[in-house]
This record gives structure tokens, sequence and C-alpha cells, in this order.
């Protein structure tokens, strides 16, 4: 959400009934998620919740974009549940968009003590555990995409 400078959600992508009066950075946004077989979600935790600005990054796009693909979430905190709380409320989220999140959460905990200075984690946990997110997002994007290829979605 940072990177991309999004204003408060006034209107959707979807609301533009000709792309060329859509924001550039909108469009292009739509188009990766249209594309894309599979949707990782980053969040820190925002007073127990997710925080505002993704939040308003996920509504700018209509379900569509989300639809028949899995979605994985990564979430940290300094605290040490690392997201979760936020993590929950996401899943309900996407599920109602369309985007079934797979049941491991990558959690970080106590975030601000996982890394070194250079970025690199200081326990096997951070590597252990992004592998086996990694794996089990792969294996849901693999299948959902080869059924969305040989069946097509759903009338």
């Amino acid at each position: 959400p940072l990177e991309l400078d999004l204003p408060l959600l006034k209107k959707p992508v979807f609301h533009y009934h000709d792309q060329a009066d859509a924001p550039p950075v909108l469009v292009k946004c739509e188009k990766m998620l249209k594309e894309a077989d599979a949707v990782v979600l980053v969040s820190a935790e925002y007073n127990h919740s997710i925080p505002p600005a993704l939040s308003n990054l996920i509504d700018h796009f209509g379900s569509s974009c989300y639809s028949f693909k899995p979605s994985g979430i990564v979430c940290y905190s300094m605290g040490q549940y690392g997201g979760m709380r936020a993590a929950m409320q996401l899943r309900s989220m996407l599920g109602e968009i369309g985007s079934l999140s797979i049941s491991y959460i990558f959690g970080i905990p106590k975030a601000h003590k996982m890394f070194d200075e250079e970025g690199s984690p200081l326990d096997d946990y951070m590597n252990t555990s992004c592998q086996k997110f990694i794996t089990q997002l792969d294996w849901y994007a693999n299948a959902l995409r080869n059924h969305r290829e040989s069946a097509g979605l759903p009338k």
C-alpha cells in the first residue's frame, strides 16, 4: 500500500466504465491480480485488526481479481501472537471475495527480534516456516490453475 500511494477508496477500478479513465496504477494492479495464480498478503497487526491501508488496497479491486485463486497470509507483530488476530480477519475477508486462504499462516511473532541488521533471519523458524508456506501455496496455485484451465470457471 505504501508504494502504490492509493487514496482512500472513492471509486474502485471496476466502477470505471472506460478503463482509460481509471488511474494507471489501478489498471496496472488489476492486471497483475487477474494474471496471478495466487495472492500473498503480508500484514502487520493494527489495533488487533487488519491495517486500514491493506483493507483499502483490497477494496480497490473486484472479487473477479481474486476468485478461484488461493491466497497465503503472512502476518507479523511485535507481540507473541505474530499478527494472528489480523490474519483471522484477513482469512474471512479473502473467503468473501473468493480467494480461500491456505491452511498454513506464516506468522512472525516478535518481528523486531527475528532479523539481523542486514535483514537476514536470526532463527531457523523463518526458513522452515517460509518453506512450508511456499510449498503449500505453490501446490494450491498449480492445482487451481490446472483446474481453471481444464474445466473453466463456474457459471
